[in-house]
């Protein structure tokens, strides 16, 4: 199928797998680890921390928080989380923090303050009031009406359900053009979750949760922000996405009558759109390129990355190997959910073709949405890059 398509079911595993298929590509992934498993929680995910020692200078906090899965109300086991803004807190302080991104093994989860709840559309910014649009939304008529109409839900909301501090908004760039009432309807269910923040408050053995309902988990919300030309899913799930919002159903495709007619159904969609496929390949290191190939393999320390020429032993093999890695470098990482300290060992070829090379990579990681800081050469000749921890590394969740 052609076109962007967001596919939804469970591994034999039994892992629920989100994935996004572009052009019957598979472009990214999301793999549940399970509530039953000793997983870190998911980026985006909201509970109650209590600090315990506050670095010099609010330099940063480590804060005592829940170790059981993002989902569960039980408290039990805890674990260290690392805040690094830290100004005016004290030993004891009790807050709500988010997970910002996955740790490396034995190490605190990073933690931030100041929580983002996000939507397709829209982010809900507690505690930092005030309603901003992004700087691609260039029309200044159209600013003004999506402001207008995320004040006015956020005002509806409040009305309803007074908090001491209202929340703010950002205005993603996909919100231009959206019907009023597409965005009113995403407010309000951001609203919801914030509000679960505020109960969770008098919870004193709250374990980690975060939004609730189908295609809700902040990598989802990215796929969705530029909508996609269908979602496909087991049946029964198809029909609760269809089945249209109520203050009782889970989110429901965010109270968008448009993504909720896209749903399709499918009794084997990660079968028929080759998610399994991709899965199983993705449980090798080795990855044929069209020019030679590279393999992937995580240590506990850094991620390594090997790029060979295979029987290609031309002058020019080594930069025609190395280009067709660096473009998909970016997706591999991607699929296998793989972040941290990232050192390839690129083919052999001459120093004049680094500069080549770099721009390829540039290019590469430009189109990607983990955050990723093209490091450079090292003296023994290897490329390093630091990228966010963004998913479960697919290796320890299958």
């Amino acid at each position: 199928m052609k076109g962007r398509v967001i596919v939804k079911g469970t591994a034999p595993g039994g892992q629920a797998v989100s994935a996004l298929v572009v052009d019957g590509q598979v472009e990214d992934m999301e793999v549940d680890p399970g509530d039953n498993r000793p997983f870190p929680p998911p980026v985006g995910a909201i509970t109650y921390g209590t600090i315990t020692r506050v670095l010099p200078n609010g330099r940063g906090a480590f804060c005592d928080v829940p170790r059981n899965a993002a989902g569960s109300a039980d408290g039990e086991g805890r674990q260290s989380g690392f805040l690094r803004d830290a100004k005016g807190l004290r030993q004891g302080d009790r807050l709500a923090v988010q997970a910002s991104a996955i740790p490396e093994p034995g190490k605190a989860v990073p933690l931030r303050r100041n929580l983002l709840i996000k939507g397709p559309r829209v982010i809900l910014t507690p505690g930092a009031p005030g309603i901003n649009a992004s700087r691609k939304l260039t029309d200044e008529g159209e600013r003004a009406r999506l402001t207008a109409v995320v004040s006015e839900a956020l005002a509806a909301r409040l009305a309803e359900e007074p908090v001491e501090t209202a929340p703010g908004a950002i205005i993603r760039t996909s919100a231009a053009g959206v019907e009023e009432a597409r965005i009113a309807g995403e407010v309000r269910r951001l609203f919801a979750t914030y509000g679960r923040v505020l109960l969770a408050a008098n919870a004193p053995h709250m374990g980690w949760f975060a939004k609730d309902g189908l295609f809700a988990s902040d990598v989802e919300a990215e796929w969705l922000s530029n909508a996609p030309d269908a979602l496909v899913c087991a049946p029964e799930t198809a029909h609760l996405a269809r089945s249209g919002p109520s203050d009782g159903d889970p989110f429901n495709l965010w109270s968008d009558p448009v993504f909720a007619a896209r749903a399709e159904a499918d009794p084997a969609p990660l079968d028929s759109f080759g998610v399994l496929e991709c899965l199983e390949a993705l449980k090798s290191p080795d990855v044929p390129l069209p020019e030679g190939s590279l393999a992937i393999e995580p240590t506990r320390a850094l991620v390594a990355v090997d790029v060979n020429t295979g029987a290609d032993f031309s002058p020019a093999a080594g930069l025609k190997a190395n280009l067709a890695a660096a473009r998909a470098l970016p997706r591999q990482l991607r699929l296998r959910g793989l972040g941290g300290q990232i050192v390839v060992d690129f083919a052999p070829m001459p120093k004049k073709d680094r500069r080549t090379l770099e721009e390829a990579l540039r290019k590469a990681f430009r189109a990607d949405p983990v955050e990723t800081s093209l490091v450079g050469w090292t003296p023994l000749g290897h490329y390093e890059l630091q990228r966010k921890r963004e998913r479960h590394p697919l290796h320890e969740v299958l």
